[in-house]
């Protein structure tokens, strides 16, 4: 004990005098660091003879590698009877067999080798990812080589996966959240491939004949975009990929035609009764694609709106001051093609529909009419600003985002400029888009749920009232 107390003593004497201590900070908003400096991370982009498009990036720092795989074929270009096709095609890519292996061989190899392998459909593309140890690298690849150009779409999987598609149509009628953002897209894109969804008659209606059509016409060197990340040599790879794919044919065809947006959505009220306590709320119209150059200041809007949480004006009156709601929101999903939608949504009680949806729609109406505070300017700018760099925090997504970038003809320099162009954007301009993008009065509006009289809420919204079930 009287050590310790000896210790003390001496060293009080020199922390007293240990220079710059008077000058500490004696609160945190007085802290100062030095300016952050973040430049987007470089990728190794390549085209193969054979004509893939290969973006790589090693990192040694883990013996694992992961890798993304496009092709340029998605749901957009499902035939109408068959709605359905490019989701059933990437389940059997996957689960289908390929090369020598027979669908109980392939899943038994994937899992000896810890592989973890999967295959999804979106309207433009079709995406596998792979993730596996660096060791494994050549049979992974080899694997992936034998899905892209020998699938085997086995007909008891077929029959399997279309069985879970019809379950997933039966399941998705007995979500509000579901029936409702259907309903929406539906409303959105009349007659269009971006507004229909798989329906029992679809499904029963694809055959391994059509699986084997969209292969032919979309799984081709020329077609394939490839991602490739983690603990291997650039060379050594380049070899294997030659191997594996260099007598893999092109197609030499145009990519998948995007069908142009036809009619425009007509403002309604949509509304499927079910007898549950709480009413699921969708307003929606169609927004804009990645080249809109208001897309900065749309994403600003957003976030002040219904986008920043608790931040945002939506959240604060409908759920924190008036306690009407537990989740409120609005987003925009950029179309990459096509314009996307924009979606402001909440759930509440049966009770409160009409309260909520007039509270709503006046928010929107008022972020155009009234120029935002600077407080909420800043904090918008700041917050988009500081999130962007966690789109960076893994090395594949790096690499992957760079070739969706390419893959999508987004404008150049759009990540080196857009912290820039966020913070460029002014109250004014948010008002601006406001006034432009935003149309409350003309929106759609979907609500799934029990409501007390949704047709006196039509009326009073200036809306035509019609069933979800006989929407076309």
């Amino acid at each position: 004990m009287k050590r310790l107390l000896l210790s003390v003593l001496i060293c009080l004497p020199l922390c007293a005098c240990a220079p710059g201590l008077a000058t500490l900070p004696t609160h945190p908003d007085q802290l100062q660091y030095a300016p952050l400096v973040f430049k987007v991370p470089e990728v190794d982009k390549q085209t193969l003879a054979s004509g893939i498009h290969l973006y790589l990036k090693e990192d040694q720092e883990l013996p694992l590698v992961s890798i993304t795989a496009l092709l340029e074929g998605g749901s957009i270009g499902d035939p109408v009877d068959k709605t359905g096709l490019a989701d059933l095609y990437a389940s059997l890519l996957r689960t289908g067999g390929a090369g020598d292996r027979s669908p109980a061989e392939l899943d038994a190899r994937l899992e000896y080798l810890a592989i973890d392998f999967g295959v999804s459909a979106d309207p433009y593309a079709v995406t596998l990812n792979m993730s596996l140890r660096s060791d494994d690298l050549a049979e992974g690849l080899a694997i992936l080589a034998d899905v892209l150009q020998r699938p085997r779409f086995a007909p008891d999987r077929l029959e399997l996966a279309k069985q879970q598609m019809l379950e997933s149509i039966r399941r998705a009628k007995d979500s509000p959240s579901s029936v409702a953002h259907q309903a929406l897209s539906a409303a959105l894109y009349p007659e269009h491939p971006l507004g229909r969804f798989p329906t029992n008659e679809s499904v029963a209606a694809l055959t391994r004949d059509d699986l084997r059509a969209f292969h032919r016409r979309f799984a081709a060197a020329d077609k394939l975009w490839l991602a490739v990340t983690g603990d291997f040599k650039t060379a050594q790879l380049q070899q294997t990929l030659t191997q594996l794919f260099g007598s893999w044919a092109a197609t030499g065809q145009a990519g998948q035609a995007i069908p142009p947006l036809g009619k425009t959505p007509q403002p309604r009220l949509l509304f499927e009764t079910k007898a549950i306590p709480q009413t699921t709320i969708l307003f929606g119209e169609t927004g804009v694609t990645k080249d809109n150059p208001d897309l900065p200041a749309l994403k600003v809007m957003n976030y002040i709106l219904g986008g920043g949480g608790f931040n945002s004006r939506l959240m604060r009156e409908v759920r924190s001051n008036r306690g009407l709601a537990y989740s409120v929101y609005s987003y925009y999903q950029t179309g990459r093609r096509l314009p996307g939608q924009f979606i402001a949504g909440a759930e509440t009680k049966n009770e409160s529909v009409a309260e909520v949806v007039e509270l709503m729609r006046r928010l929107m109406q008022q972020i155009g009419e009234e120029p935002v505070s600077e407080t909420e300017l800043a904090l918008a700018k700041e917050s988009l600003i500081n999130s962007f760099v966690f789109a960076f925090d893994n090395t594949h997504d790096v690499v992957t985002q760079s070739l969706q970038l390419d893959f999508y003809n987004y404008p150049p320099g759009y990540l080196e400029n857009y912290r820039d162009r966020i913070a460029a954007v002014t109250a004014a301009d948010v008002q601006r888009v406001a006034k432009q993008y935003l149309h409350p009065d003309r929106q759609v509006l979907v609500l799934v749920g029990d409501p007390s009289d949704p047709a006196a809420l039509a009326q009073a919204l200036g809306l035509q009232l019609k069933a979800i079930a006989e929407t076309p």
